[in-house]
Parts: C-alpha cells; sequence; structure tokens
C-alpha cells in the first residue's frame, strides 16, 4: 500500500463498495446471532421516533436474520423490525468478546447472547441508526428515492439515457445525487467519468448517445472492481473483519493531481465542482465551448 495516499487529508465516506464489503464482512460474523441486551452512549446516533433506551428495548431477543444494503446504507433484518445504519464519514463496526474493554468513541454496543458484542465506532458521531417495523426499510427517507443499484439487473442504459438527456447540470453532482444510480460518490464518481473521457462539468443533456453508453458501463465496470477488490483504503476506512480494502492501488485519477496520466501522460489536475475534490485529466476528458453551451454547474 502507497502509505503516501494514506497520508492525503481527504475526507472520505465510505462508498457502495466498502459498504458491500461491510456487509459481507458483518454476514459472517453475526449472521444468525441473537441480541441480548444494547447500550447506547450517545442517543443522538438513534434516530426518530425511538430514543436511545426504547430502541435497546425493542431489540432485545431479536435475531440478526440477515444483513442487506441499499446505496451507501446497511439493512439489519430482524425478527420483527429493520434497523438501518448509515455510516456516513468514519462509522464502523467492530465484534469483540464481551469482556474486551470499548474503545474510544463507541457509542452503540449490542450484546449478542453468545457471549460476543457487535460495536459501533464513530469518531465524527455522524452515522444514524434508525429502526423500523420489517417491510418498511425501503420506505423511509434516504432510501425511497434512491436510484437503481448500479448492476445490470436494475440499472438498465436507456433508462440512463433519457434521465441524463433532460438534465442540463454537470454531470459529476448529478451523479452524485443517488437519484440517477445509486452508490457512487466522489471517488468511483471522479474514476467513472475518466474512463469513460468525461469531463466532470460537461452537462449531462450535452452527453452523446455514445458517451451515455460509455459512462453506463464505466459505472458497472469501476463499481464492480471495487467491490472484487474490497472497496479503497483510504485513511482509517477498514472492513467489518479488520482488513484494508485494495482498489487504490487501482486508481487512475483520484488522489492523483500532479501525477501524469495512465492513459495520455498529461498531468492530473484538481478542481472544485459541487464542493468536492475532483480528479481529471484535461487532455483524455476535454471541456469545450461546444460541449458545456450554457448549463447549470450545480
Amino acid at each position: 500500500m502507497d502509505a503516501s495516499f494514506l497520508r492525503r487529508k481527504e475526507l472520505f465516506m465510505p462508498e457502495l463498495p466498502e459498504v458491500e464489503t461491510v456487509r459481507k464482512g458483518l454476514t459472517n460474523l453475526v449472521k444468525g446471532a441473537t441480541i441480548k441486551d444494547v447500550a447506547v452512549y450517545w442517543d443522538r446516533i438513534i434516530t426518530k421516533p425511538f430514543s436511545g433506551e426504547e430502541f435497546g428495548h425493542q431489540l432485545i431477543g431479536e435475531t440478526i436474520q440477515r444483513i442487506d444494503r441499499r446505496g451507501k446504507y446497511l439493512i439489519f433484518i430482524l425478527d420483527h423490525w429493520a434497523m438501518i445504519s448509515h455510516l456516513r464519514m468514519e462509522g464502523k463496526y467492530e465484534v469483540e468478546e464481551t469482556e474486551t474493554p470499548l474503545k474510544k468513541h463507541t457509542h452503540v454496543v449490542f450484546h449478542l447472547t453468545d457471549g460476543r458484542d457487535l460495536r459501533y465506532l464513530d469518531v465524527r458521531k455522524f452515522g444514524r441508526m434508525t429502526l423500523v417495523p420489517l417491510g418498511e426499510q425501503f420506505n423511509v427517507t434516504g432510501i425511497r428515492d434512491l436510484g437503481p443499484e448500479p448492476i445490470p439487473e436494475f440499472f438498465k442504459l436507456p433508462e440512463f439515457s433519457k434521465a441524463l438527456s433532460i438534465k442540463n447540470r454537470a454531470i459529476k453532482p448529478l451523479l452524485l445525487e443517488q437519484k440517477i444510480v445509486t452508490g457512487l460518490g466522489n471517488i468511483y464518481v471522479d474514476e467513472a467519468l475518466f474512463e469513460a473521457k468525461i469531463h466532470p462539468l460537461r452537462p449531462a443533456n450535452s452527453l452523446k448517445k455514445s458517451e451515455v453508453k460509455a459512462l453506463y458501463q464505466a459505472i458497472i465496470d469501476v463499481l464492480g472492481r471495487a467491490v472484487e477488490a474490497g472497496g479503497t483504503t483510504i485513511r482509517t476506512y477498514q472492513n467489518a473483519l479488520g482488513e484494508a480494502g485494495t482498489f487504490q492501488v487501482e486508481l487512475a485519477v483520484y488522489g492523483k493531481t500532479g501525477e501524469p496520466c495512465i492513459r495520455c501522460g498529461h498531468i492530473i489536475e484538481k478542481i472544485k465542482v459541487a464542493q468536492r475534490g475532483t480528479h481529471f485529466c484535461p487532455q483524455c476528458q476535454k471541456l469545450t465551448t461546444t460541449n458545456t453551451k450554457s448549463f447549470n454547474q450545480l
């Protein structure tokens, strides 16, 4: 792993590949486990309608049947409830023996009947947990408006093309919204746009059919490879098994400011788009007057 890459100061929110890796790890560790008790040390992690105490009380005796994912949300399917967990910036889960001392920044502990704990840690305290009746998990705020998952089974080129054709906004912030396709965060938008040779400020409705198809395929390809690699490790991210993802070794533009483009040799540049650090190759991803016209950047 490139240590200089890990020292960069980019803020990093786990994206779809990282959350999927966490889901797989937690499935291996706690699927089938029954909750004995719950301790909530930071009530604001728990969203309405339950307080931290009520949240814990409802989960006593519930068994973790499976763990699903929708976009960047983890969904714990229990006997009677669905617990939706959003990791935000630095939320993470660890599984420890109950007698193991709590680490700093541990905010929620699920004591399991087998003598282990499922612990939620979050340095920034931005993560949230929501408890809803089973069957209501896709109707909650944040999930109900998500676009399709970025796999061919759900993500269809005709629908993607139509959605882009009616938007004159810049393509990057549009993809970050999660409404046209879900799971793309800052890193993977930059990578997909580079693979498709599209400038991040191109208006969505300026893309040619061939460019839309290239972007569609790039989104599926980049996220698929990232999931396979276990995600991208930046700063503190590790999966539920304590393992670091390896996709950072495959990144073409993200975090590569000042380095030569792997495709043409031009120097990679970084700009701000929708308040997000954005990496691209100005030679491979050209922005011209003919492909910008008049548009809303945001």
